[in-house]
């Protein structure tokens, strides 16, 4: 009988144990990591949000803020004839393309023409492609093609929250809580200065621009080819069109 009492306890505290343990595991079991492409589309969507807010903010009703990527093509008969732009906003006191970044760590700039130093929080470093030479092509383009009167200008917007933009950088680098002042800036800028029909303007721009999703698919796939990442385009084109952060 006294073995019985003996193995009955070992057995419920064994029992208890085990259900203490299993909120934990079950909790670790549950987290799945986001992809690359997860991270980037969530970070695409609260540029978007925040964009949005900022304009009504400055202008009401009166801007064009275009819903998703498009594409412009600067450098027809090259082999890289198209460029994407994220984010498009036409206002009264000028055309904004944003290049978002969802970068995390310290941002520098780099004694690399063209590239930014991302500082990991371990300390390592690399070299990255900066959103402002991203734009350097379109925003020319786009200069190109529309009246003088309309200024055109770029920036490299970063979205992540743990991101830190080292002072040393172009004020065209900008994190989410920088771009109300930095539109402010460039409305006062441009104060006094005849302000921009939006109609007559998006309808300008979009003449240039083409918003499908089988050419946009086109495009990224002739970068990742030419940068060795298809097999990741295949899962960022299916997710850019069908997940839904997009």
């Amino acid at each position: 009988m006294f073995l019985e009492i003996l193995v009955a306890v070992g057995g419920y505290r064994l029992f208890k144990g085990l259900r203490r343990r299993r909120p934990s595991g079950s909790r670790s079991a549950g987290r799945v990591k986001r992809s690359s492409h997860e991270i980037g589309a969530a970070g695409e969507a609260a540029a978007q949000a925040k964009l949005r807010t900022t304009l009504q903010w400055l202008c009401g009703d009166d801007f064009y803020l275009h819903d998703g990527p498009l594409l412009i093509e600067p450098a027809p008969g090259t082999a890289f004839p198209t460029a994407e732009i994220d984010h498009l906003a036409i206002t009264p006191f000028g055309i904004f393309i944003f290049e978002t970044k969802n970068w995390s760590g310290r941002i520098a700039p780099s004694s690399s023409h063209g590239k930014l130093t991302r500082i990991a929080p371990n300390g390592e470093q690399e070299d990255r492609r900066s959103p402002i030479e991203q734009n350097r092509s379109k925003v020319r383009f786009l200069r190109e093609q529309l009246p003088a009167i309309w200024p055109v200008s770029g920036a490299g917007l970063f979205t992540s929250p743990e991101v830190e933009l080292q002072p040393e950088l172009s004020t065209d680098l900008l994190s989410l809580n920088d771009l109300p002042h930095w539109l402010r800036l460039r409305r006062e800028v441009f104060n006094g200065k005849r302000t921009i029909d939006i109609t007559r303007a998006r309808a300008a721009v979009l003449m240039y621009a083409e918003t499908s999703a089988n050419r946009l698919s086109e495009h990224r796939t002739r970068v990742a080819a030419a940068s060795g990442n298809f097999g990741k385009l295949q899962e960022q084109t299916l997710g850019k069109y069908f997940h839904a952060d997009t």
